[in-house]
């Protein structure tokens, strides 16, 4: 059971960025896959949730209406559209598999190694 993540990199503030995570063994049909993000010396961070079918979306306020997730289930894959972003959003971003709640960052059972992103401004 993994998940990759990769699509980080270096944009400018208001730039888009897309991160993929790719998902192999039983954990895509977990319930929810989310992705959290870490700055260093601070804790990590909710920043989105969907459940298995992807009909449900969950966002942190601070990326509301600027990021947008999805999934892929036939390719096992999920998706995180970034745009307009802004240098607070720098951080290692984490995909990660919940077989509990999509909030609740001790109910993810599977974690990505982190893509970092950076945004300048």
């Amino acid at each position: 059971v993994q998940l990759q993540a990769s699509g980080g990199g270096l944009v400018q503030a208001g730039g888009s960025l897309r991160l993929s995570c790719a998902a192999s063994g039983r954990t895509f049909r977990s319930c929810f896959m989310g992705w959290f993000r870490q700055v260093p010396g601070k804790e990590r961070e909710f920043v989105a949730a969907t459940n298995w079918r992807g009909g449900n979306t969950y966002y942190a306020d601070s990326v509301k209406g600027r990021f947008t997730i999805s999934r892929d289930n036939a390719k096992n894959t999920m998706y995180l559209q970034m745009n307009s972003l802004k240098p607070e959003d720098t951080a290692v971003y984490y995909c990660a598999a919940s077989s509990g709640s999509w909030r609740d960052l001790k109910a993810y059972d599977y974690w990505g190694q982190g893509t970092l992103v950076t945004v300048s401004s």
